[in-house]
């Protein structure tokens, strides 16, 4: 896990799935979207958890 200062992001590929990211591994991910930044992991999860409800990403 990143240290507590990480931002953490959510990322969607090209397959349809999202990801949870840190900052760091944005520059290497490539991705068609993009949210956050969130201040932890555990909301991340939470969003990408609402996004899939959403029909916006496809679970994994």
């Amino acid at each position: 896990m990143g240290d507590k200062n990480s931002a953490w992001y959510i990322v969607k590929g090209q397959s349809g799935q999202c990801e949870i990211s840190t900052v760091d591994e944005l520059e290497t991910n490539d991705y068609t979207e993009k949210w956050g930044p969130f201040e932890t992991q555990s909301d991340a999860i939470a969003k990408r958890v609402g996004l899939i409800r959403a029909g916006k990403c496809q679970p994994r």
